[in-house]
């Protein structure tokens, strides 16, 4: 089994920066890809930013610019680095790790941008 533990998230005003971090533990040999998701209240989750074990990354259109996903293999840690924050970033933001197959949540870190 693989834990992910998120951290970074608060309240922040339009235009201002948060990094939130997640730290994977447990069962983290083979995990490939990680990731980012939010939920905003009444809308589905929806993917952020991920980022495979090479290094490959994948934006949604919406944060493209803005937000950068990162990891440091050896410490089993990804990072998003959330820039330019708009208050339709406003949402539960998730970690998501990928292993042989399966899918591993965070228990998400809320993120408010106030206007």
């Amino acid at each position: 089994q693989v834990q992910l533990v998120e951290s970074g998230g608060g309240l922040v005003q339009a235009g201002g920066s948060l990094r939130l971090s997640c730290a994977a533990s447990g069962s983290i040999f083979g995990i490939n890809a990680l990731g980012w998701y939010r939920q905003a209240p009444g809308k589905q989750r929806e993917l952020v930013a991920t980022i495979t074990r090479g290094g490959t990354t994948n934006y949604a259109d919406s944060v493209k610019g803005r937000f950068t996903i990162s990891r440091d293999n050896a410490k089993n840690t990804v990072y998003l680095q959330m820039n330019s924050l708009k208050p339709g970033d406003t949402a539960v933001y998730y970690c998501n790790a990928q292993r042989y197959g399966n899918v591993h949540w965070g228990q998400g870190t809320q993120v408010t941008v106030s206007s």
